[in-house]
């Protein structure tokens, strides 16, 4: 695992890392050590970009499309995206045949190398996000939280990887908030995700509360989808609550970014209860203020404790 270098991002990169700013969450913020900043903002490259890629989001030209060999007529088709994108993934662990051919890739190398980062994350979130080409309904809420085991999971352990700070028992804790997270994000884009033809919604659940995918289609929530909304929130914010120990299981400048990225999903789901559970009329955010609150009082929290 050598060779892959240091990349200067180009353009379409920089799009793709910029996107760190509209995030539920800080992603590398300015109180952590540089190291842990660079590294977290590869991890963040490559997720951002492998997503982007699953969503249709990527940066318009096709550099992305260049860097990975599709040609322009197969830039469109997602999947022969993420396969070219896998391929270039594992030249990260094994360049037998070069380096990663894309700058994002290119610039993951050294922290793999570094950290002694396995693959499997990384390839579970190309997992998921070719599992959104072809599974775009979750009947039960254990189907859901499968999927989030391959979307949302894989990011928290890689950051406890990133920190040297890994253990069975955190592991634990960040796969609950981390799937806290991802159902909070799906809170808010419902109607996003239903342009795409995907709901994260459980059927089982969409059949509980009464709730059809035309009353999701709706501009704004009628009673039954807000009772669904207030559920599936109560659902996340439980597993933030769970995960909760985690941030008082570790120290300084780490315990301040896990208190973050708890704090950004209390947050977001204050901001959804505050819109009266309208997710439909426009995808409820948190503002920095209240961020910055529900971190302070994560950690308050973890001080206690501790």
């Amino acid at each position: 695992m050598t060779g892959t270098g240091q990349a200067r991002p180009d353009t379409a990169s920089r799009t793709t890392l910029g996107k760190a700013a509209d995030e539920n969450f800080p992603v590398a913020p300015f109180f952590l050590p540089r190291a842990w900043r660079d590294d977290l903002m590869a991890v963040y490259g490559f997720a951002r970009l492998v997503d982007d890629i699953g969503d249709g989001d990527l940066a318009p030209g096709g550099a992305d499309a260049r860097h990975l060999g599709v040609g322009p007529e197969h830039a469109g088709d997602r999947l022969a995206m993420l396969d070219a994108f896998e391929t270039d993934l594992l030249r990260v662990f094994d360049p037998a045949d070069g380096p990663p051919r894309h700058p994002l890739l290119r610039a993951l190398g050294p922290t793999v190398e570094r950290r002694g980062l396995p693959p499997e994350p990384f390839l579970g979130l190309v997992a998921a996000n070719r599992q959104d080409q072809l599974v775009r309904r979750y009947e039960t809420y254990d189907d859901l939280l499968a999927y989030c085991e391959l979307s949302a999971n894989t990011v928290g352990r890689l950051v406890l990887g990133i920190t040297g700070t890994a253990t069975p028992e955190r592991i634990r804790r960040s796969d609950e908030i981390c799937t806290a997270l991802q159902i909070v994000e799906h809170l808010q884009d419902v109607a996003e995700d239903l342009g795409r033809d995907r709901v994260y919604l459980p059927a089982e659940d969409l059949k509980r509360f009464h709730v059809t995918e035309e009353d999701l289609a709706r501009p704004t929530a009628g009673a039954s989808v807000r009772a669904l909304i207030a559920f599936e929130a109560d659902r996340a914010r439980g597993l933030l609550d769970a995960g909760l120990p985690l941030v008082g299981s570790v120290h300084g400048r780490l315990r301040l970014l896990l208190a973050g990225f708890a704090g950004g999903g209390y947050a977001a789901l204050d901001a959804i209860g505050a819109a009266g559970f309208d997710v439909l009329s426009g995808p409820p955010k948190a503002a920095k203020p209240s961020l910055m609150r529900r971190a302070g009082t994560v950690l308050l929290a973890a001080r206690r404790e501790g």
